[in-house]
């Protein structure tokens, strides 16, 4: 492949990451509440590293919230015992999240409801683990972790920027990449692409296991922000729920797509979710309706109707 067309190829998730780039390090400049951003940038990672996943090989983790605990408790463990660089423990998180993946690869061995209901039951089980008053020297139990010795909210900003990049990097990658057409391939027909010469079983394991790291590397720089955590703030299935109705909203299989229905259902959410979760719920459950009948493709099915490319 000639140089030129490499570029045609990488050009547009290029410029997605560096709109990425600017747009966090500039709007902390111009809007006051950096926590709200951060958290809308650890959505973008989840719905990012959730796409990774779904959008190219039909594998819909309802219990993905458990690789983003399993992150957030493996960094603060390595900051509180460790005594290596807040960095590494961030790191170690991630690797921690592809260690459980590794543990749990034999899910992939169920599909549709029957994978997604393994996933959300696993997911509880780390979380009744880790809140077990049993075994409260080691996880805090219900009591939770304290990392405040760290406490960096500009790092951990920045951090979780560098995250958000690596997440949207690996979704062009997959976008554009021989390894992700297989994938796409596997989805819509997995015996043709295993005549082709895919390995299915390899294939999938290792995308399983890039999304799990995703969701560890958000979830160790999460704690590292919110440095004082219970096992609520990093399980609660709403961040599961999330993930994949912004990934969804957006369009999975893209690049663009969750990056998009996470800006805009989130910024819904902080602004009628918090002072009026009524209305929120309502119209949130609308949005869901109107989604599934009508743009099962996400927001973006709009314009690939129409014949416009999506990156």
């Amino acid at each position: 492949m000639s140089e030129h067309s490499l570029l045609q190829r990488w050009r547009p998730g290029l410029i997605v990451l560096a709109l990425l780039i600017a747009v966090f390090l500039f709007l902390p400049h111009v809007y006051g509440n950096e926590s709200l951003l951060f958290t809308l940038m650890t959505f973008i990672v989840l719905a990012q590293g959730l796409n990774l996943l779904y959008g190219f090989t039909g594998y819909l983790p309802f219990g993905y919230v458990g690789f983003f605990g399993c992150g957030a408790y493996a960094t603060s463990l390595l900051v509180l015992h460790s005594g290596l660089p807040v960095l590494l423990c961030v790191a170690g998180g991630g690797l921690a999240a592809v260690v459980m993946g590794l543990i749990l690869g034999p899910l992939l061995r169920l599909s549709g409801a029957y994978f997604s209901i393994a996933s959300l039951a696993a997911s509880q089980i780390l979380y009744f683990v880790v809140s077990n008053t049993n075994l409260a020297d080691i996880t805090g139990g219900p009591y939770g972790l304290k990392i405040e010795q760290v406490y960096a909210p500009t790092a951990s900003y920045h951090t979780m920027l560098a995250v958000l990049v690596l997440a949207t990097a690996l979704a062009a990658y997959f976008r554009v990449s021989a390894f992700g057409m297989g994938l796409r391939a596997m989805r819509q027909d997995p015996v043709s692409a295993s005549m082709a010469g895919i390995d299915i079983v390899r294939a999938r394991l290792i995308t399983w296991l890039i999304s799990a790291g995703v969701a560890g590397l958000a979830g160790g720089a999460y704690a590292w922000n919110l440095s004082v955590f219970y096992p609520e703030a990093v399980f609660t299935l709403q961040i599961s729920v999330f993930a994949i109705v912004f990934s969804l909203f957006g369009g999975v299989g893209t690049v663009i797509g969750p990056i998009i229905g996470a800006g805009v259902l989130y910024s819904l959410y902080s602004a009628i979710g918090i002072s009026e979760p009524q209305y929120f719920q309502l119209i949130y459950g609308g949005l869901i309706v109107l989604l599934v009948l009508f743009m099962p493709g996400g927001v973006l099915s709009l314009l690939t109707r129409r014949g416009v490319r999506v990156f």
